[in-house]
């Protein structure tokens, strides 16, 4: 039975910041939200803020929305401007990752469904699905990660896949996996103060930052990474303290450091 998509797509006005670029896809990605919101409320929300964050799929215990078209590029791998990730693969999130449940294990098992159909779709494999962390070492998708499911999450779609007699693998696999990025993040503590601290150890830190999703800023030069702990970097901590647990002061010291030293791994 094929999966109906319900389309909710980003205005063509938007495309210069959701999808920039014409995209012939090769892979497809998979991500957990890291939140409880439904499919629909995913891309009301991507397709409406001012990020440039994107993804193409949202799948929840119900349905599947589309938010972006497939023949143009989303910004949901964080492997950069020209990455293969970000350029060349479909983005699909699984919803209700955060709290898991039976609504977590519905929402993956339409997904798997929806994969495989998708690979069948374009005579692809298995071989073309990949995880967020292949791109660009990001903890994602946390949940399938955590709960140490991957290769079992690859062999349900495998296995759907064969059920609609499709490819076990494609024509031409392609290795992309890229080498985990090392990261020397200082010791310390590092907050807002007059004048502002810089230097090489502060913009070790936007970088990470930057890398799990805490310091976007895809508008500036170099992602805005310019060494110095000023308001948006302490912000953007805060913002990473508050989703890990951690008191939410926006200093920069040895909790977060191996917080943010554990996600990057």
């Amino acid at each position: 039975m094929t999966i109906k998509v319900k389309k909710k797509m980003v205005a063509s006005s938007k495309y210069g910041l959701k999808c920039p670029n014409k995209m012939n896809s090769e892979y497809i990605t998979i991500h957990n939200t890291a939140n409880d919101a439904a499919a629909k409320s995913e891309i009301s929300y991507m397709i409406n803020n001012t990020s440039s964050t994107s993804y193409h799929f949202a799948v929840d215990d119900k349905e599947v929305v589309q938010g972006i078209p497939l023949d143009r590029n989303a910004w949901h791998s964080g492997d950069g401007t020209n990455g293969t990730g970000n350029r060349k693969s479909i983005g699909v999130e699984i919803c209700y990752s955060k709290s898991g449940g039976a609504r977590y294990k519905a929402a993956e098992k339409l997904a798997i469904k929806f994969v495989a159909q998708l690979l069948k779709e374009r005579g692809w494999g298995v071989d073309r699905v990949r995880k967020h962390q292949d791109w660009n070492g990001k903890y994602c998708p946390h949940r399938i990660l955590s709960e140490g499911r991957w290769n079992s999450f690859k062999s349900a779609i495998e296995k759907e896949l064969k059920a609609l007699g499709g490819k076990p693998a494609s024509a031409k696999p392609e290795a992309t996996t890229k080498p985990k990025k090392s990261y020397n993040l200082p010791t310390g503590i590092l907050k807002v103060t007059k004048p502002l601290t810089k230097g090489a150890g502060v913009k070790a830190v936007q970088q990470a930052l930057a890398t799990v999703y805490y310091y976007p800023d895809k508008g500036a030069k170099n992602n805005g990474v310019d060494g110095y702990y000023g308001p948006k970097t302490a912000d953007a901590v805060k913002r990473f303290q508050l989703m890990h647990g951690l008191a939410a002061d926006g200093i920069y010291g040895p909790k977060t450091k191996a917080k943010l030293e554990k996600l990057l791994k």
